[in-house]
């Protein structure tokens, strides 16, 4: 399996996104799978002008000449596209939002239905990619992905994807400090390199995977009180 992977924290390899991801794509190399990463901020990915030249006069080509051109090149190539994103205010980071606008030149501008649905039918003869979202939140609720993982959804099928699995963990930037604290995390970080071993040999990441990998470490009244008192503190010092 060939795997695309698309960080788009702006912390890029120091990020909690990153911590998530890369256990993920360990447990997918040793399972077997060929991976790209490619970190997304800072590299020139404009936002979609709208304008339809990629459908009407040059099918297949956006008229801006950036570095989204290799991007689509190398998910063309890919099995398996892994879409990994902090939640930024209910959604995913506005790097990755403008890779997903400035992917319709992989569909044509016609309309079928499917899924009793109108969608736009895959430019390009291959089979649907297998889409993974790996995510990490700074709140403690599970509930607050709904919203991404909806819309991640909702982009498999309007760009003919299968929705393989969702990778999720709350508090997920604090994982390796629970784990310096000795908190009991390690079948979390199992459960993380299964995902990617399950993907790359099942095709989908299993649901009880899943559910390890989102489980509460600490209570929530105990992280939000020490939150709180961290952040009081770093006011307190820069005054």
């Amino acid at each position: 399996m060939r795997i695309l992977a698309l960080n788009s924290s702006p912390r890029k390899e120091r990020s909690g996104t990153a911590t998530i991801l890369n256990l993920f794509l360990e447990g997918a190399k040793e399972a077997g799978a060929d991976i790209d990463l490619v970190y997304l901020h800072g590299r020139e990915i404009k936002p979609c002008l709208g304008c339809f030249v990629c459908w009407i006069k040059t099918p297949g080509i956006c008229v801006q000449k950036d570095e989204m051109e290799e991007l689509l090149r190398k998910r063309r190539n890919a099995d398996a596209l892994i879409l990994a994103t902090p939640v930024y205010v209910d959604g995913m980071t506005s790097t990755l939002k403008a890779v997903l606008d400035r992917s319709i030149p992989l569909v044509k501008p016609f309309f079928e239905v499917r899924d009793d649905h109108c969608r736009h039918p895959p430019r390009y003869d291959q089979g649907p990619d297998k889409v993974v979202l790996v995510s990490v939140s700074g709140f403690t609720e599970l509930d607050n992905f709904d919203p991404l993982v909806m819309h991640v959804k909702a982009f498999c099928k309007n760009l003919n994807g299968e929705f393989a699995g969702a990778i999720l963990r709350p508090l997920g930037a604090q994982l390796p400090l629970f784990k310096k604290m000795g908190l009991p995390v390690q079948d979390i970080y199992d459960a993380i390199k299964q995902a990617g071993k399950e993907l790359v040999e099942n095709g989908k990441i299993n649901s009880v995977t899943q559910e390890i990998i989102s489980r509460e470490i600490v209570p929530r009244s105990e992280y939000v009180k020490r939150i709180n008192e961290g952040f009081q503190q770093a006011l307190d010092a820069n005054k």
